[in-house]
């Protein structure tokens, strides 16, 4: 299969609703294949999710991309990653900020993001397992946080880990379909803005949901 080629048509796709051309350079370049099992590689530039094992999946590039430009990233910030996955997103934050660091509360899919990433190249990227408290909080405050498994609520413990003016993207609803939110934090009233109906997997974790 042509991975290149398929990955311009796919960077083409995303092209008429993405803004961010940061965003989209940095995805014509991150070899999405790597990041998903071998029987599912001929999909990998399909926009659409894809398994990883363990109920998981890796997010529809679509979605990734989405995500990614509301954070607004220049290059020099410390960025938080709930749920590494696949580690194909922790990728693409790790060419968009300074730092990233990234949680994941499965062993074995912390482990292989962990030494994907690493094969990559991405040494600007810390892959922890998910302690009992959301997010990481030993590293706070954050300029940008991206959850990327659903919570029933904004979970304040991830909130107080955002540095004042720091974004957060976080989808928020049920176990099976959710809003995606920007929260934007400010010195009074926290700005929330609303990007549109999405599905993810549960956020499991004390301010989440339950396993």
């Amino acid at each position: 299969m042509d991975y290149r080629a398929a990955r311009a048509s796919l960077i083409d796709h995303l092209s008429s609703e993405i803004r961010d051309r940061r965003v989209l350079e940095v995805m014509a370049r991150i070899p999405r294949e790597r990041f998903v099992p071998p029987e599912e590689r001929h999909l990998a530039y399909e926009d659409r999710p894809l398994p990883i094992g363990f109920e998981q999946t890796i997010s529809q590039p679509f979605i990734v991309a989405l995500m990614t430009q509301a954070l607004e990233l220049t290059g020099t910030e410390k960025v938080l990653e709930i749920g590494a996955g696949s580690g194909y997103q922790a990728a693409i934050l790790a060419e968009l900020a300074g730092q990233v660091i990234t949680v994941e509360r499965l062993p074995s899919l912390a482990e292989a993001a962990r030494t994907v990433l690493g094969n990559l190249g991405y040494h600007n990227v810390v892959v922890h397992l998910a302690g009992e408290t959301l997010g990481w909080p030993d590293e706070a405050p954050y300029d940008a946080i991206m959850a990327t498994a659903a919570a029933p609520a904004v979970p304040p413990e991830l909130v107080a880990q955002l540095a004042i003016g720091g974004r957060m993207v976080i989808p928020v609803g049920s176990r099976y379909v959710q809003q995606l939110y920007k929260i934007t934090r400010q010195k009074k009233k926290d700005k929330i803005q609303d990007l549109g109906g999405c599905c993810f997997v549960p956020l499991i974790g004390r301010g989440a949901w339950d396993e």
